[in-house]
């Protein structure tokens, strides 16, 4: 699973395999066949080419040091080897989307719930669902990296406690907004800012649009303005929260939410598109082929 939004729990596919309490089962690899294989070498492919010089470093040394196939969907078991001494975490296969408290379960315990199923070759650029790919090849490399490691086991542990006060549409934003659509400066990139969000990394179309785009806004991220702010899961973002570097996770993994959780309960959400007076503001987004409703 990767984002804590409400879900369809029914399977995209059925492969009549038994799960655990917790939604986990041991990954199929005889299921996958020679599709399923050239699917992932097709992609994996496609966006390792892509992704140089566009996303953050700490990205491209989680790949290396995870020694991730390029020619066949990975072995979740082999991967756990280099993952596990390194920052505590383990992946764990599951069926597909999973319910929310699950999932932060999960990730409070430093285990990240990977679908072990691969998209159709018809699916190469957008699936409604996560799939293995976007699972493993956009969410798990970051997770060798210390400071995030630390940070997605305190996003776990704070949603379990937002859940438990009605504030969890709040965590969902920040969750959004960092792990799966977040930037980075970097100086040295033609745009001052890279990847690191797992939506963009494992999307050719969303890489190209988040960086070289007029279209969307870049803001600075600011913890409380990032709760407060919908986004969109049916097209491209309209804003994009810039971090200045993984050292802000790095606090935010050690602040205690509950109060700020407090205040900003019954605060009125801003819109995906909205740009603040106290914004800072790296690029104002032109607005070109934005919807004026949907937003989450």
């Amino acid at each position: 699973m990767s984002s804590p939004n409400p879900v369809n729990l029914q399977e995209p596919f059925d492969a009549g395999l038994a799960t655990r309490a917790d939604f986990t089962l041991d990954q199929p690899l005889h299921l996958y066949g020679a599709v399923d294989h050239a699917v992932w070498k097709q992609l994996y492919t496609r966006q390792t080419a892509l992704l140089k010089g566009r996303v953050c470093e700490a990205f491209l040394d989680g790949v290396a040091r995870l020694n991730l196939s390029s020619e066949h969907v990975p072995s979740f078991a082999a991967i756990n080897t280099q993952l596990t001494p390194a920052t505590g975490w383990e992946i764990v296969a599951v069926p597909g989307l999973v319910p929310e408290q699950v999932f932060f379960e999960h990730l409070a315990n430093r285990r990240f719930p990977v679908t072990w199923w691969m998209r159709r070759p018809d699916q190469l650029d957008y699936l409604q669902e996560p799939d293995c790919f976007h699972d493993l090849f956009g969410h798990v490399p970051l997770l060798i990296n210390p400071v995030f490691a630390d940070y997605m086991q305190a996003y776990g542990r704070a949603a379990l406690a937002a859940d438990n006060v009605g504030a969890l549409p709040l965590l969902a934003r920040l969750y959004w907004y960092t792990v799966e659509f977040g930037l980075i400066r970097d100086a040295a990139s033609p745009s001052g800012v890279q990847i690191y969000g797992a939506g963009i990394v494992s999307s050719k179309s969303e890489t190209l649009y988040s960086l070289e785009s007029a279209a969307p806004n870049r803001l600075g991220f600011d913890l409380a303005r990032v709760m407060q702010t919908r986004y969109r899961i049916d097209t491209f973002q309209k804003t994009y929260f810039v971090l200045d570097d993984f050292a802000q996770l790095f606090e935010l993994a050690r602040t205690d939410l509950g109060p700020l959780l407090a205040t900003l309960a019954d605060a009125a959400p801003f819109a995906a598109g909205a740009v603040l007076a106290s914004d800072r503001v790296i690029n104002r987004g032109t607005q070109q082929g934005w919807q004026t409703d949907g937003d989450v």
